[in-house]
């Protein structure tokens, strides 16, 4: 009866419908949240508490809103492994199938797909493909790859996944869940009836446009995106290179790897918060 409310009830449903086509979900499995970490936390909390998940197998190098999730998640009981990675932050595959096939409990495997700081990536189908396999359930931290990767989630096993606007040049404060149809899981906060009773509160409905159209750009000018930031990040590697001898590129430099990241060590020196504050100055 409230003609404002229909419309802007219109507005978020087509903005999930928007998301949905392009990540190859289907609508009812996007719901809208605050960020990457809301996401990421929901997923391994509800996985938890409503899907009877007592192991959760992971990497030390994820991000904090997942290793300290499963920090708090192990003191209730909950049993978490972390899979070691090498040098470059590479997992192995062999030794994540062995896991995942010997243990008790019902187990959630939890590994971004990209790392936010070194750029290192996963293999997503192929880690899906063992999970399904082995009928567990798989989350990825996916934030660092939304809008800078193609999706097609009908095409590769994934319980959860998360993104978050400002990592595609959206508005800050907004972001989605994706729970695979497969998953009932119970609302992460109570309150309202918003986002179809999974998560309570008024809905950021310009951050969730904003979102929507931000992703849709992403999507559509991925390659010439991608062809800049790489002949950005080769030509800032190239100078850095002929200006420091000693220096060391951290992570997997063969693609695929984060193209968005480029991550540096320098020797140690006595010169290095001064680094850092030039670096600051210059923004």
């Amino acid at each position: 009866i409230h003609a404002d409310g229909r419309k802007a009830r219109a507005t978020v449903e087509e903005a999930r419908k928007k998301v949905a086509h392009l990540i190859g979900a289907s609508i009812g499995e996007v719901f809208f949240t605050s960020g990457g970490t809301e996401s990421n936390n929901m997923a391994l909390k509800n996985a938890v508490r409503d899907l009877g998940v007592r192991r959760i197998i992971s990497s030390p190098i994820e991000h904090h809103c997942v290793l300290h999730t499963a920090d708090r998640l192990a003191t209730a009981g909950v049993q978490v492994e972390r899979l070691p990675v090498d040098e470059l932050g590479r997992m192995d595959y062999a030794g994540l199938e062995a896991r995942i096939q010997t243990g008790a409990g019902h187990t959630l495997v939890s590994l971004m797909h990209a790392n936010n700081e070194i750029g290192t990536m996963i293999d997503l189908r192929r880690v899906g493909d063992l999970c399904r396999e082995a009928g567990v359930l798989f989350h990825s931290d996916t934030v660092q790859t939304m809008g800078h990767f193609p999706f097609d989630l009908s095409q590769t096993y994934l319980s959860f996944c998360s993104g978050s606007a400002h990592k595609f040049h959206g508005p800050k404060g907004t972001g989605f869940i994706y729970i695979n149809n497969d998953n009932q899981i119970e609302p992460f906060i109570d309150g309202g009836s918003q986002e179809r009773n999974m998560r309570a509160g008024t809905e950021n409905i310009a951050g969730i446009v904003g979102l929507a159209t931000a992703l849709e750009l992403a999507c559509r000018e991925m390659e010439e995106r991608k062809a800049h930031i790489l002949g950005l990040r080769s030509y800032l590697a190239g100078e850095l290179q002929r200006h420091f001898t000693d220096i060391r590129f951290n992570g997997e430099q063969e693609f695929p790897f984060l193209y968005t990241v480029l991550s540096v060590s320098f020797p140690p020196s006595a010169k290095s918060e001064l680094l850092l504050l030039h670096l600051d100055i210059a923004g």
